[in-house]
Order: structure tokens, then sequence, then C-alpha cells
């Protein structure tokens, strides 16, 4: 027959229940934290016009890049570009490059822009482009919108009509500036825009909890095998967060998004849902290019050495995505 339990040890297997319980309590409290921690800010949803003549804006441009050149730092082949006629256009472009990533990502489109009778402005984002592989770890949601607006309103001097083109993160900020500039943005083009991961890089219950713990620096970064930060990455997914799809935007011509069949890194409906609902706000017709698996190319889908040989037709794909003179 089973020995009953003393009293000893029915005392010590109670602690044990109430250890476990408190454990687990703290286990949900934190859990509750995580996802009830606000992830906005002013910063993030402010955005103050700057009107600029073309020779300030020009002379702006020059001077950053001027810096650049002098800065050991900047590599020279990311550099910041300003491409003008000489004079105010009737159209301007900003186009904004992703993630670890510099303005040479748009070494091939910038050209059909110019050649297309646009004046460019390709900024360099901060911590990017330099020397120091890991100096993007630093970044931070309100410098990156502080960039996207700083250039958004230098672009405003270079053309009497402005759009934004992103890829990536880039297409973060690209949605941001639609969302936060109606005065200001009437184009947009999204190529691979980056609000949310993969799953299969992420999955969805975890993405806020990552945003709060790594962004918020919580916890102590992390660089994967592909070299990019938890914290930086939550930098942008932060900023997704704080976008008002409803707001809208009168000006808007025309919004199209870009994504590839192999695109592994983003969660490929959450790019298209994005933009449909700001397109939606602004009685637009989202237009959706979807480049097939057979092209063999990932989730960059603009620098012209991943493209096999497609740059000039992929880049007149985009451009006419862009002007809204293409349905898909």
């Amino acid at each position: 027959m089973a020995q009953q339990n003393s009293p000893a040890r029915r005392t010590a297997l109670g602690r044990i229940g109430i250890t476990l319980s408190a454990l687990l309590a703290l286990v949900l409290l934190a859990v509750a934290v995580l996802y009830a921690w606000p992830l906005g800010g002013s910063d993030l949803q402010r955005a103050t016009p700057k009107t600029f003549t073309f020779d300030a804006a020009v002379g702006q441009a020059q001077q950053v890049v001027a810096a650049e050149t002098a800065d050991p730092a900047v590599r020279p082949e990311c550099r910041s570009v300003v491409m003008s006629h000489g004079a105010k256009t009737t159209k301007a472009v900003l186009l904004l490059h992703g993630y670890t990533d510099c303005p040479k990502q748009y070494a091939s489109l910038a050209k059909r822009y110019f050649d297309e009778g646009y004046n460019v402005w390709v900024p360099r984002a901060p911590r990017h482009g330099v020397t120091d592989e890991l100096a993007h770890a630093k970044l931070e949601a309100g410098e990156l919108v502080s960039y996207a607006h700083d250039a958004l309103n230098l672009a405003t001097g270079l053309g009497d009509e402005v759009g934004v083109v992103g890829i990536s993160g880039g297409g973060v900020l690209a949605t941001w500036l639609a969302d936060r500039r109606p005065d200001a943005v009437r184009h947009l083009l999204l190529l691979s825009p980056f609000y949310k991961p993969n799953s299969a890089q992420a999955p969805g219950f975890v993405v806020k909890p990552t945003i709060v713990l790594f962004g918020f620096h919580l916890l102590p970064d992390k660089v994967n095998s592909a070299g990019f930060s938890f914290a930086a990455l939550s930098q942008y997914l932060r900023i997704a967060r704080n976008l008002d799809l409803d707001h809208r935007n009168p000006q808007l011509a025309s919004v199209a998004v870009v994504t590839s069949a192999n695109d592994d890194f983003i969660d490929r409906q959450e790019a298209v849902a994005v933009p449909r609902r700001l397109a939606t706000s602004s009685n637009r017709t989202l237009v959706v290019h979807e480049l097939p698996a057979e092209l063999g190319i990932g989730h960059d889908v603009v620098e012209p050495d991943g493209l096999g040989g497609r740059a000039d037709e992929l880049d007149g794909i985009y451009f006419d995505l862009y002007e809204g003179t293409r349905k898909g």
C-alpha cells in the first residue's frame, strides 16, 4: 500500500505550488506589459513642411555631398546623390534606400528618372554607408523620420510635383511621408516594404515584444548572421506601427507596390495591405506588381548587381508604376 504524504511533505509541495503560481503570474504580467507597451511618440507622428527655393535646395544637397566627401568614414560609393537639370523641373523624386544599404542601391533607377526629366535626390540614411559596418545598430526611429522629412522638404524645392520611392526600410519611411505629408507627396512607389517580417523570420506574436525589448534597449542588441541588428530593425517596425493609414491625401495621384515571390524577409501580405489601405483612404487604387519566382530576385528588387541583367527592364516597369501608367 502506498504511504500517505507526511505533513512536512505536503507543506513542501504546497510551497512549490505557490512558487510556481507566483512565477507564472510574473510571466503573464511581463507578457501583458510587453503587449501593452506604447510604441507611439510625438516625433513619429508630426511633420512640419519647410519651403525651399530651387537654389537653396540644390545648395543644401551639395553641402551634404561635400560634407560626406570630406568625411573619411563615409564610403565613396555611398555618398548622397543629387541629379539636377540646373533649374526647378516640373517633377522631382526622392529615393529612400533600404536598411544596411546606401544611395548606390538606386544607381540605375535614379538615372532613369533623371533621363526622363526629373530632378533627383537620393540621400544617405543616418548611420549607413560608413566604414563602421555596425554603425546602423544605433539607429533610432526619431532620427529616421527626421531624415526622411528633411529629405522631402529639400525635394520640394527641386520640382513642382514631388513623389517618393522607398525600398525595404526606406519603403516604411516613404509610406510615413505619404501619410504625414499630404501637402507634398503626389506619387508613391514602394519596393519590398518592410512593415512586418516574414513569419519564417519572426512569428507574428513575437514582433511587438521584439520591438519593445530591443527597440527600447531593454535587452542587449543581437545581430543575426545577415548583419541585421534587432534594435535597428525594431526602429523601422516601430515607425510602421505609427502610421495613420486613414489620413486622406488629396494630392496623391498614384500608389504602387512591388514585391518578389522569392522574398522571404518581409511579410508580403502586409506589404500590400498597408499601401492598399492608404490608397483607399485617398480614393485611389493600389497597383500591385509581383516579380515571379523564376526571375531569381529576392528582397532587393532594385540594386543593379542583383537583377541578373534585368535592371533596365525593371527600371522601366518601376518608372511606369510610379507615374501610374502601368496597371500591375
